[in-house]
């Protein structure tokens, strides 16, 4: 049953999937929602846009599926909530499971769930917490059919950062997408590196199980077109991004030009030449 999900979820001819991300509101992090403020216009732009997935909380969900037609993207789930994006982790640190996390998932009729696994410097709590979280979820989505996606996070120390950012040492990625490997995760969403060149060292880690690699911060069009490419050309199985679209100017032009390169394999410049110029 998990396979008749993950059908809806990667694209039947690429066999490759885009998410777009647009959970940030959960996390309480005033940062996080620019671009996002209206939820139901952001989501209108994204279904008319056509990515394979949006991922959503359970207080969002129903905006995509209230639209009606066959031919909308498909629901990716968050089903956990943190504290840990600030400028300075708060003293008390948490991750938590939303409740029956698989029948809400089932009702709002997501073809995947999405679950964290944070390595944070100083929060040793947290990480056990997200290990216990999927420990709960495997055996819940065994049983449903629901695919688990399992996003492995490895993060710099926030005050050294400036708040929440990835640790892109690909030594520590692998090792956090191999342990989501080991925890059963049915699809990763896992931190691009620092050397992009040297992600096929991640695919391979992650033995057959398809990666889906995150956006992180937003950069100019050519750099994270130029990074997609470069993933692709490692053997990712597709892209999450959440930030890189939604605080865009043209979110329905970038989700096409990222389109056309996960689906069609287009080529950087013609990936650009589908993005609306920003007006001056």
């Amino acid at each position: 049953m998990k396979q008749f999900r993950l059908n809806r979820l990667f694209n039947a001819r690429s066999n490759r999937c885009f998410d777009v991300a647009v959970d940030h509101g959960f996390f309480n992090q005033p940062g996080f929602l620019q671009g996002i403020e209206d939820m139901r216009e952001v989501i209108r732009v994204l279904v008319d846009a056509g990515p394979d997935a949006i991922q959503l909380t359970v207080g969002q969900a129903r905006h995509l599926q209230e639209i009606r037609g066959r031919q909308k993207p498909s629901l990716v789930l968050r089903t956990d909530v943190a504290n840990v994006y600030g400028l300075e982790l708060p003293s008390t640190r948490f991750s938590l499971m939303i409740e029956e996390t698989m029948l809400q998932a089932v009702r709002n009729d997501a073809a995947c769930v999405c679950v964290n696994l944070f390595q944070i410097p100083g929060a040793p709590e947290v990480y056990a917490q997200c290990v216990q979280n999927i420990l709960k979820l495997k055996p819940q989505a065994d049983y449903f059919g629901m695919p688990m996606m399992v996003e492995p996070l490895v993060f710099q120390p926030n005050e050294r950062a400036g708040g929440y950012m990835v640790d892109g040492d690909l030594t520590k990625i692998s090792h956090l997408v191999r342990q989501a490997v080991e925890l059963g995760a049915d699809v990763i969403k896992a931190d691009p590196a620092d050397d992009v060149s040297q992600y096929h060292k991640v695919v391979e880690t992650a033995a057959g199980i398809p990666i889906l690699v995150r956006g992180g911060g937003r950069v100019s069009d050519r750099v994270i077109l130029e990074r997609t490419a470069s993933l692709l050309e490692q053997g990712v199985s597709g892209i999450v991004y959440g930030r890189n679209v939604i605080q865009h100017p043209d979110p329905k032009g970038m989700t096409r030009a990222l389109m056309a390169m996960v689906h069609d394999n287009a080529d950087v410049e013609t990936a650009l030449a589908l993005i609306q110029p920003a007006s001056s």
